[in-house]
């Protein structure tokens, strides 16, 4: 197969070289409702043509490989007193897997403990082009599914205005679940 990225013959769908050269994590942080740190990984404008492939076929192959460089190199650096659940923002599987699912997975470290199926939207309304109004008035409706850890990390692939982060927030919190960061590839507003 070819490299997506420089068209090189490659054993991956994106060769080592252009992982090395073009996929080094850079984070960058901002807060939902006031205080909850929401860190990303890559600038938008360096990864938009990958986060299209969400719902295609290759996009497992190509989240696998955001994953393991983003949100695995963090786990294995992170280092927190408690262990602490990991959820995935509606990780149910669509195109055949679930993005959410494949960057949460990458997050299992002695102190992180992925959990799917925990956090699942009621109402399917597409967010993408929408103004804050808009997703305000059309709210994703998490039903939650209990767990034991009280501490959590939310996990989503895109933060762009920070609704769906902090309605997921507000439902933990109402379960007496506390976040105490949440990690996304990239920032919409980080182009």
């Amino acid at each position: 197969m070819r490299c997506m990225m420089c068209e090189r013959f490659s054993l991956s769908h994106i060769c080592s070289a252009c992982q090395e050269s073009l996929l080094t994590p850079v984070l960058h942080k901002r807060t939902v409702m006031g205080s909850v740190p929401v860190y990303s990984f890559f600038p938008y404008h360096e990864i938009e043509p990958l986060l299209l492939t969400k719902h295609t076929d290759v996009g497992y192959y190509i989240y696998s490989i955001l994953a393991k460089r983003s949100l695995g190199a963090f786990a294995t650096q992170w280092e927190y007193k408690n262990t602490v659940a990991s959820i995935g923002i509606d990780d149910h599987a669509t195109s055949g897997y679930s993005h959410t699912a494949v960057l949460n997975r990458a997050l299992k470290s002695h102190n992180i403990l992925p959990h799917y199926g925990k956090l699942r939207a009621t109402q399917h309304y597409k967010y993408a082009g929408k103004s804050v109004e808009e997703r305000l008035m059309n709210p994703r409706q998490f039903a939650y599914t209990p767990f034991a850890e009280h501490e959590v990390i939310l996990v989503d692939d895109i933060v762009t205005t920070g609704t769906t982060l902090s309605e997921a927030t507000e439902v933990l919190h109402a379960n007496g679940k506390k976040v105490i960061l949440c990690l996304t590839l990239t920032d919409a507003q980080n182009r």
